[in-house]
């Protein structure tokens, strides 16, 4: 089963912004769902890298179900967006990013809601809509991965046993390139460039954002020798006979979700990133202990609480005074956050309901 992880618009024009939108269910971030359990939803920090942990970056991260439909219809658009999904899965906010073993329909839900709003938009005509994966889903592949000629982006070499160079490229991956600028039925075999033996990889995608909008610099040498695919807009003008909505997809799952089962290695992952938001990550429970006996619920609830954290230390910088370009860093707590059971959120909720 393959995960989408990125997927990108980009409505050409001058300059360059990038705003990330978080896939979320439209609402209050605690409230009760039919069978009264809480409602937790958790929000992503695409990194925790230092350079994204400043004030004027957290003002790109907005809500997909609110603010990216209503960007659309407005004609509001910024030139470069990266849209997350849900990645964990709730009985009353099912995850839409296609991990095992989540309901695959719900994935699919969202690249129709996607495609529709910007199908809507009155920014259609300048919207290149990418949907790529990040794996193959260990699906067999009868063509062999390039190994060689392949540069290492910044000639890091991995740890003990292999001490990888990342000097070689894994499994071919899907990418659907959607527009109006497209003929339909257009099929990428390969990139002409710029080096021969060139290829379309993950690192395609800042390179042909690069050669769009005209930047200075590449990220590194792996986007320098990444083909581009500007080349798929084949069009002189645009399609007017693309379709406005997109069939409903098939519910894949009959049962619930299984949020009181334990996190996935890429959950533990998303947690141990939040860690570095609320400073958790200095703590000697860091990185394993956090997340070995974490829940579903309890991880999603974590990463909820670190991100309200860590906004509400940006907005006492900002009421200091403080530089929009200052990193924050959060002050720890004296004790490790407990991860809140289901029990004393329902407890909690029932406090909110009833004003004590």
């Amino acid at each position: 089963m393959q995960e989408p992880k990125k997927g990108y618009l980009i409505p050409f024009s001058k300059g360059f912004d990038m705003t990330f939108y978080w896939a979320k269910t439209e609402g209050s971030d605690l409230g009760r769902n039919p069978k009264g359990r809480p409602n937790l939803q958790p929000k992503y920090l695409v990194s925790t890298k230092k350079n994204l942990r400043k004030p004027k970056y957290l003002r790109k991260f907005h809500q997909f179900d609110i603010e990216f439909k209503n960007d659309c219809k407005e004609g509001k658009l910024p030139n470069y967006v990266v849209i997350e999904q849900r990645y964990f899965d709730l009985f009353s906010i099912p995850a839409n990013d296609d991990h095992p073993s989540h309901d695959v329909s719900q994935g699919q839900m969202l690249v129709k809601e996607i495609y529709e709003a910007l199908r809507a938009s009155p920014q259609w005509n300048q919207i290149l809509f990418i949907i790529t994966y990040d794996e193959q889903g260990g699906f067999y592949d009868h063509v062999s991965t390039p190994v060689t000629g392949v540069p290492s982006p910044d000639d890091l070499v991995g740890p003990l046993p292999y001490y990888f160079n990342f000097d070689r490229l894994g499994v071919r991956v899907p990418a659907m390139f959607i527009s109006p600028w497209i003929d339909r039925g257009t099929v990428l075999h390969g990139p002409s460039g710029p080096y021969p033996i060139s290829e379309f990889e993950h690192s395609s995608i800042p390179a042909t954002v690069k050669k769009i909008f005209n930047l200075k610099d590449f990220l590194n040498k792996r986007d320098a020798w990444a083909g581009t695919f500007d080349c798929v807009l084949n069009r002189t003008s645009p399609r007017t006979n693309c379709p406005v909505t997109l069939p409903e997809p098939v519910k894949m799952r009959d049962r619930e979700a299984k949020e009181n089962e334990k996190l996935s290695d890429f959950q533990q992952e998303l947690v141990q990133m939040a860690a570095t938001l609320n400073s958790d990550h200095r703590k000697d429970v860091y990185p394993h202990k956090l997340v070995e006996k974490m829940t579903v619920a309890e991880g999603a609830m974590y990463v909820e609480n670190a991100f309200h954290k860590f906004r509400h230390e940006c907005d006492k910088a900002r009421a200091r005074g403080a530089d929009d370009s200052e990193i924050v860093v959060v002050a720890p707590t004296k004790r490790p956050p407990k991860a809140t059971s289901k029990s004393f959120a329902h407890k909690m909720f029932s406090c909110f309901v009833c004003n004590n």
